[in-house]
């Protein structure tokens, strides 16, 4: 990471702090914003040196990010909703990052995800009022804490000095441990995170105290001394020596501070800087469990005492103390912090109990009796209008939020009250800033059911939908009927009808209350999810509760497209058609449009339009309304037509319109497979064998993406080089097998499609490609037929090269009819023609009892079997073949040049000169790549058959 220095100032966050133990590092580089640190609510600062980047969290809410570590990614879960400027690490990112994103959290607020580089590392801790991250480049990280911190003894000595009112334990470790110390009931708990022995010689004499006993675990070594109730306890740590005195003058413990989750999770979080581990143990006279959390010195604890229903956290001398009646209480000590969960989260009161109550005007917007419900009393204006009663609420709000600023108990009602009136007069943005700056004044209120109810509502009504199911999603509203209506509106938005089914029957009692627009938008919606589903009887039942509300013309409007979807199902054609053009006049585009495509797609059904008029009339709607499921459903629409009547391209261009851009849009998973299928009807079921094969191959390069992954992919691909093949465009067949070996396949299907992509090079006379594709998909356990026909290339391509003795040497003793061939072919090159013409004759095999005439590569085999023969002066050879064929010269296609190498007369006069313009008429390479075409067809049409 480079950069000139932004500010003189440096991070002012020690390094030795900042170090995962003691190791020294050069100064910080300022490589980021520093302004304003103290001001700002999150401040990202970053600095780096020869050994690690440094990225720290202040401010309000910087202070309380919590860092979490997932395989290779970091993750920081910061509480603020917008996301936050990295743009520094994004663009020139230090060696440690691979890359950095940011998203929304699943209980609101902002996750910073930074995927480390590989070998890279990352450190985290607080210090100095902010939230350090550490990143270290690969190599470059020190060793963790627990390998650096200095071995423990075995065995610890315990000593005790005592007196009357008091007794000091001191417990000498050697190297530094964490510890946990409390009481409780008539035994004080003094917890360590190390195993050892504890030599408790010295520890004789107590003195108030009675007995002590310890008990040592894989990773931990508790003692329990029993002292009487009312007997102080306080601790202290120095390096490897921890010292506790049970008794004397009550001390004032503290450093611990213990609040709700910043994330708005039904979760506690305890700030207890060099919390080391969680420890589990079970009081031997009591018997039931509870967990010890230590932390390294110096002493802090717990001074108060925190209960709820699923946990008891008890006032502590050293560390942290948590007793449950469960059995899945969850606690975890990661960095500075404790948190304590639960599954299905912890049962809570609400954030806003702990404020002060607020003067809430008498004519302010009040509480509904739902978190998530709107009111229609929200919206009441007065008789002095708008403009005034917004004055007021915001004024009343401001001077809350100004004294919330000295105050954290502040109360919130005025902001809240402000926040009503925005939701319920429509006011969605600045409803939505009202409240996040709630948040950000008081990150905990993340957790308050109201807060998240009314900007879930109002995210709704901008179109934030995902940030809105965030919202209702926290466990505060997990049971809330309202907040169930709106996941069941949320849900059939994004095309869940199951999902909205189940949200709105859960969400029933809660429905009536809302103001009757979006009491009719909600039953405009659950009919809409039950017509997907196929009950039609509960449409027709909500249609009509819709019809009853009285609502604005545009939501009667969208509730009458759902109608004519149901007359269409339930086969009242005409009354679907007769309202799809009703609603098509509408002035609202996003209304009008869905009615002009159920129109077209009436009329196209009935034979009112032809096709291609129907494509026109699409074609025009695609470009009225953009980016949503009509968009999806136009396209789809659209594309099926152009299918239909064969107008490939059209249809693939018209389904690609869509794009990555509606990836969250209902109906854009249709429309991939929509494409994926199109893409497979035309390459792997034929419909693409009706265009010329440079028009298919065309077609095929202007959408390879869509090539599936795997063996219809693969089985494509050998499709389409058959047909260039059989065209002789062997250069693009070649193109498209080498992809083939090259990027997708490997094992036996590798050197299957490797073997045809070295016949495709020697029929284009290229031999060393040929040889390349051959060694380099060389595998074992390869099927014997095909190891014969790889050795025929190979010595094919060895033969073109003029390496002959090398290419006998690699068919060996093969005698297979490939093989065989090739040996001819060599043999006949190197002029050894008594050698070759017996091989060429056994080609021919008993052909001379099947009258037929003959094909032109066993009319090159009879004529280099003459001419051998003749060359060799092998007579009696040649008379037995000029007995056999002499009948097959009348109707032979060369049967001029047949003659005369069927000629006995010649045989020993006759030179190879003599017979050289005769061997050039018997080309066996042409019917060798006659044979590979056909080949190929063969395997085509053998592959649908099976």
């Amino acid at each position: 990471m480079s950069g000139a220095p932004h500010s003189k100032r440096i991070l002012k966050t020690t390094v030795a702090a900042a170090a995962a133990g003691a190791v020294a590092f050069a100064p910080l580089a300022p490589l980021a914003q520093e302004a304003g640190r103290g001001r700002d609510p999150l401040s990202i600062n970053i600095g780096q040196n020869a050994e690690f980047t440094r990225v720290e969290f202040g401010g309000v809410i910087g202070v309380r990010s919590r860092v979490s570590r997932d395989g290779d990614k970091v993750v920081v879960r910061l509480g603020v909703s917008a996301a936050p400027d990295v743009s520094r690490l994004r663009v020139d990112p230090p060696p440690a990052v691979k890359a950095v994103e940011t998203r929304m959290a699943r209980g609101g607020g902002t996750d910073l995800v930074i995927t480390l580089a590989p070998g890279a590392e990352a450190r985290s801790g607080v210090a100095d009022g902010a939230v350090w991250l550490n990143l270290y480049a690969p190599g470059k990280a020190p060793e963790t804490t627990e390998a650096a911190r200095p071995a423990t003894r075995s065995v610890v000595p315990v000593s005790a000095v005592s007196s009357a009112e008091k007794t000091v334990l001191t417990f000498q470790w050697g190297a530094p441990v964490g510890a946990a110390v409390f009481r409780r009931g008539e035994a004080v708990w003094i917890v360590f995170d190390a195993a050892a022995r504890m030599d408790m010689t010295g520890a004789k004499a107590l003195g108030p105290a009675k007995d002590a006993r310890w008990a040592a675990g894989p990773d931990y070594t508790a003692v329990r001394v029993a002292a009487p109730d009312g007997l102080a306890v306080s601790a202290q740590g120095q390096g490897g020596t921890w010292t506790v005195t049970i008794g004397g003058a009550t001390p004032e413990a503290q450093g611990v501070e213990v609040g709700r989750a910043d994330d708005g999770s039904p979760a506690l979080v305890a700030r207890m800087a060099g919390a080391t581990k969680a420890i589990w143990l079970t009081d031997p006279l009591v018997g039931d469990r509870f967990a010890a959390v230590t932390a390294l010195a110096p002493g802090k604890g717990f001074a108060g005492e925190r209960s709820t229903i699923d946990l008891t956290l008890i006032p502590t001398a050293q560390g942290l103390a948590v007793e449950t009646p469960t059995d899945d209480l969850k606690v975890e000590a990661a960095g500075d912090l404790v948190t304590i969960s639960r599954p299905n989260g912890l049962t809570l009161s609400p954030p806003s109990a702990a404020l002060e109550t607020g003067d809430q005007g008498a004519d302010a917007p009040r509480r509904a009796s739902h978190p998530a419900l709107i009111l229609d009393e929200w919206a009441a204006l007065g008789e002095a209008g708008f403009s005034d009663r917004y004055r007021r609420l915001q004024d009343a709000a401001a001077q809350e939020t100004l004294a919330a600023d000295d105050n954290p108990r502040a109360p919130i009602e005025a902001r809240l009250a402000l926040a009503r009136f925005l939701v319920g007069s429509n006011l969605n943005y600045e409803a939505i800033g009202v409240l996040n700056a709630l948040i950000a004044k008081a990150p905990n209120l993340q957790g308050e059911p109201e807060v998240r109810g009314l900007r879930g509502a109002a995210r709704v009504g901008v179109g934030r939908l995902e940030e809105a199911q965030a919202d209702f999603a926290i466990g505060g509203l997990s049971d809330d009927p309202s907040a169930r209506v709106w996941q069941g509106y949320i849900a059939a938005e994004q095309g869940d009808w199951e999902g909205a089914r189940r949200n709105f029957a859960a969400g029933a009692t809660a429905i009536d209350s809302f103001p009757k627009v979006w009491r009719a938008r909600f039953g405009t919606a659950h009919a809409l999810a039950a017509v997907e589903l196929g009950d039609l009887p509960a449409a027709q039942k909500l249609l009509a509760y819709v019809f009853s509300q009285d609502a604005p013309a545009a939501d009667q409007l969208t509730a009458r497209l759902v109608q004519a979807r149901l007359f269409d199902l339930t086969g009242d054609k005409d009354r679907a058609l007769g309202i799809y053009k009703a609603v098509s006049r509408a002035s609202l585009d996003g209304i009008a449009t869905p009615a002009k495509l159920g129109a077209v797609t009436l009329e196209l059904d009935k034979g009112a339009i032809n096709p291609d008029q129907a494509a026109q009339r699409l074609e025009q709607l695609k470009w009225r309304w953009r980016g949503d499921a009509t968009e999806l459903a136009v396209i789809r629409k659209l594309s099926d037509i152009y299918l239909k009547q064969g107008r490939y391209r059209e249809a693939l261009d018209a389904l690609r319109s869509a794009g990555k851009r509606m990836a969250g849009v209902p109906g854009a998973t249709e429309i991939q497979a929509d494409q994926s299928n199109a893409f497979r009807a035309l390459f792997l079921d034929g419909a693409a064998d009706g265009l010329q094969p440079v028009q298919a191959l065309a077609l095929f390069y202007d959408f390879r993406e869509l090539t599936p992954i795997g063996a219809d992919g693969d089985e494509m691909v050998r499709r389409l080089s058959r047909r260039l093949i059989d065209v002789d465009l062997l250069d693009q067949a070649a193109e498209l097998l080498k992809h083939q070996v090259d990027e997708r396949l490997d094992g036996v299907a590798k050197a299957q499609v490797a073997t045809n992509l070295a016949t495709v090079y020697l029929m284009d006379r290229q031999p060393e490609k040929a040889l390349q594709a051959i060694w380099g998909s060389r595998t074992t356990l390869l099927p014997a037929a095909m190891n014969s026909e790889r050795r025929a290339l190979e010595a094919r391509a060895l033969m073109d090269l003029g390496r002959y003795d090398h290419a006998l040497e690699v068919l060996d003793k093969d005698q297979s009819a490939p093989a065989r061939e090739v040996r001819a072919d060599i043999l006949w090159k190197q002029q050894k023609w008594g050698e070759a013409a017996p091989i060429y004759e056994a080609r021919l095999g008993d052909r001379y009892k099947t009258a037929t005439p003959l094909t032109p590569a066993e009319e090159s085999w009879l004529i280099r079997a003459g001419v051998g023969y003749s060359l060799a002066g092998d007579r009696a050879a040649l008379q037995r073949l000029n007995g056999r064929y002499a009948s097959f010269v009348a109707g032979a296609r060369s049967g001029a040049a047949i003659r005369v190498a069927l000629d006995d007369n010649l045989s020993g006069v006759a030179g190879a000169g003599d017979f050289a313009n005769l061997s050039s008429q018997a080309d066996t390479f042409v019917g060798w790549v006659n044979s590979a075409k056909q080949a190929f067809r063969q395997d085509a049409q053998a592959k649908p058959a099976a």
